[in-house]
């Protein structure tokens, strides 16, 4: 597809549910991740993304409290229904507390704690999650939906969760269904045992972790199920050409052994004429099974980067370099 600012944005086609642009624009940053990010900013982020062809964007009631989704939701009216796709979660629901608002969440985002998350998979929670997300959103309908995070409450989400969720894709209310996790163990058991079309793994399938080729993603390749990529980045650590010694991993100050690993990693993209975030854009949309990589972004020169380094240029002897020193497991 042909669009404005000189990209070009292909997309892939999932099983069930409409095509997703390859770069998605995840909306954790909209909700005021760690710190406030201005109305002006994320119109700026929405704005670019656009405008440089993203279609896809993905967004959660547990960022921001609702704030992502209200931001996204008013953002995206400017454009016609038919021409994104966009991906919200159930999973936390948002309880009142107004007691609470002249506190700050807990949760990590920078927005006073007028709401408490609390987990509930079952079909009374997910439906109350959904209607409170097109609420905020001001939609009839989301194109995916996914169970967000349900690490430690694997028997509620894979009965009543997926049934909640298979019930409204049965309706119409969306058109895909899955799960969001970053871990890839559980998310293959989702693919194994339930009837989903598409999944979310975070930090899973990266230049430094590749963890998902041991199970969800020849699963998924072998059960027709999609994958969106995202936390390519790893928490910060593949973001920047230079790897420094205070990077992050995973949420958490990186271990020695993985920013070396980055920077063996680094060494070989600069002789390749690329940088180390171009390649850890581009990584996951190798692997057959993924449809999409998601970017998280606070501003539009932030999306502005990230669909750089989606155009750069990667010759193939790039990856096979890296394979033939195992730095990177071959695909499969």
């Amino acid at each position: 597809m042909l669009i404005q600012g000189g990209y070009a944005i292909d997309a892939r086609t999932p099983a069930r549910g409409r095509a997703l642009t390859e770069i998605g624009l995840g909306t954790s940053l909209f909700g005021n991740l760690y710190r406030e990010t201005t109305d002006e900013q994320v119109g700026a982020a929405a704005d670019r993304a656009w405008r440089g062809g993203v279609r896809y964007f993905d967004t959660a009631p547990h960022y921001g409290l609702g704030l992502a989704e209200q931001r996204l939701g008013s953002l995206l009216r400017a454009h016609p229904r038919e021409e994104y796709v966009l991906s919200t979660k159930v999973g936390r629901i948002l309880v009142p507390t107004p007691e609470n608002a002249r506190l700050r969440d807990d949760g990590g985002f920078a927005v006073p704690a007028a709401y408490r998350r609390e987990w509930d998979f079952s079909r009374d929670g997910i439906l109350r999650s959904v209607d409170a997300s097109l609420a905020r959103l001001g939609l009839d309908g989301v194109d995916i939906l996914y169970l967000h995070d349900p690490d430690e409450h694997w028997d509620a989400a894979s009965t009543t969760g997926i049934d909640a969720l298979i019930e409204l894709r049965e309706q119409g209310v969306v058109q895909a269904i899955g799960a969001g996790m970053n871990q890839s163990r559980m998310l293959a058991e989702f693919v194994r045992r339930a009837d989903v079309d598409i999944v979310m793994l975070a930090g899973r399938y990266t230049l430094l972790d590749q963890s998902a080729l041991d199970d969800l993603l020849p699963l998924a390749r072998e059960r027709g199920v999609s994958v969106v990529a995202a936390g390519v980045y790893n928490s910060g650590v593949l973001s920047r050409p230079d790897v420094s010694d205070d990077a992050h991993f995973d949420y958490g100050a990186a271990p020695r052994e993985m920013i070396e690993q980055a920077r063996r990693i680094a060494a070989v993209c600069r002789d390749h004429g690329v940088t180390l975030a171009d390649a850890a854009v581009q990584f996951p949309l190798r692997h057959p099974a993924i449809v999409s990589a998601v970017l998280g972004a606070r501003d539009g020169g932030q999306v502005a980067d990230g669909l750089e380094r989606y155009a750069v240029h990667i010759p193939e002897e790039l990856w096979f370099e890296l394979e033939d020193a195992g730095l990177v497991k071959p695909t499969g």
